[in-house]
C-alpha cells in the first residue's frame, strides 16, 4: 500500500473547504485529517506519511464538510471543559461559546460544599457532565423535552459514568412548565442554561439551518420565548445566594438582563460578552 504525505492533503483540504465558504477551514481541515490518523491535531506534524486509504477516507470527509455537514457530525464528538462527549444528526452542537458560561459556573461554585447545580435545556449533556467531571462532590440534574437529545445526553452521561465521573440524573421535562423540578425549590446552588433562542426568520449557516434541531435553535419572534419562563424557574429553584446564567443571542445584551432584573429576588444582574465582544449570557444571583 503507497503512503503518501499527510501535509498536502491537509493543504488540498482547506483549499476546498476554503472555497466552500467554511469557517476556519485549515483547523477543520486539521482536525478532521487528526481524526482519521486517530492523533490529537498538535501531532500531526509526527505523522508525516499517511496509507493511501486514509487519504481516501480523508477526502471524503473534506467532501461531506464542503457541503456544509458539521465537523462535529463528521467527527461524531465535541470538546467542553475537559471532557468530550458524543453529538450527532438530532442533537444541537455544543458551540466554543458556550465554554465561558461553564468556567462562570464553575468560578460560582467555588468554596460551596456538596453543591446542587441543574442545567435547563441540557441537550448533548455537555454543561452538565462538564460540571460533574470538575465537581465530582457535587450532585448536577439536567433536563430536556426532547427525546432525542436525552438519547445523545443519556449516552453521554453513561460514557462519562464508565470513565469515574460522577452520574447526573436526567430528566424528561418542559423548562415552560410550571412545576418542572418543583421537587427540588430553594435547593439549587446553580442553574446553567443554553436554550433556543435565535429569533425565528434570522438567518444562519447551513451548518445549523439544515442540521441543528429548530426547536434547539429557534425561539419565538424575539427569540425570548423559552428564556422568560426559565428566568422564573431560576428564581424557584436557587437558594439564597445561588446563582444562574443563560446564554443568549448576541441581540438580547440589554434584554435578557432586564428579564433577570425585574424579578425582585434576583440581584446582582451582570451581562457578559463572548470572545469576540458579543453580549452572550447573563448572570444573577438569588437574595
Amino acid at each position: 500500500m503507497s503512503r503518501q504525505p499527510l501535509r498536502l492533503a491537509i493543504l488540498d483540504a482547506a483549499r476546498i473547504l476554503t472555497a466552500a465558504g467554511v469557517d476556519s477551514p485549515r483547523v477543520d481541515a486539521e482536525l478532521l485529517a487528526a481524526h482519521v490518523v486517530g492523533v490529537e491535531r498538535g501531532r500531526l506534524p509526527l505523522v508525516p506519511l499517511v496509507d493511501s486509504d486514509q487519504i481516501d477516507e480523508l477526502a471524503a470527509l473534506v467532501r461531506r464538510r464542503a457541503n456544509r455537514e458539521p465537523l462535529q457530525h463528521l467527527t461524531g464528538s465535541v470538546a467542553m471543559g475537559g471532557i468530550t462527549v458524543h453529538v450527532g444528526p438530532g442533537v444541537f452542537v455544543p458551540r466554543p461559546e458556550t465554554e465561558l458560561l461553564l468556567e462562570w459556573a464553575l468560578r460560582s461554585l467555588t468554596g460551596s460544599a456538596s453543591p446542587v447545580v441543574v442545567d435547563l435545556c441540557t441537550g448533548s449533556g455537555v454543561l452538565a457532565l462538564a460540571i460533574a467531571h470538575a465537581r465530582p462532590d457535587a450532585t448536577v440534574h439536567a433536563v430536556d423535552l426532547d427525546p432525542a437529545a436525552l438519547a445523545w445526553a443519556r449516552r453521554n452521561a453513561d460514557s462519562r459514568a464508565a470513565a469515574g465521573d460522577s452520574p447526573i440524573h436526567l430528566h424528561s421535562g418542559d423548562v415552560t412548565a410550571v412545576d418542572v423540578l418543583s421537587s427540588l425549590d430553594g435547593q439549587v446552588d446553580v442553574v446553567v442554561c443554553n436554550p433556543p433562542y435565535v429569533p425565528e426568520g434570522t438567518a444562519v449557516q447551513p451548518e445549523v439551518a439544515d442540521h441543528d434541531p429548530a426547536h434547539a435553535v429557534f425561539s419565538g419572534p424575539d427569540g425570548l420565548t423559552v428564556i422568560r419562563p426559565v428566568v422564573a424557574l431560576a428564581a424557584r429553584l436557587l437558594r439564597t445566594g445561588g446563582s444562574v446564567a443563560i446564554e443568549h443571542d448576541d441581540t438580547h445584551g440589554e434584554s435578557v438582563p432586564a428579564l433577570l432584573s425585574a424579578r425582585r429576588i434576583l440581584s446582582n444582574v451582570e451581562g457578559h460578552t463572548d470572545l469576540a465582544g458579543r453580549p452572550r449570557f447573563a448572570t444573577a444571583r438569588r437574595v
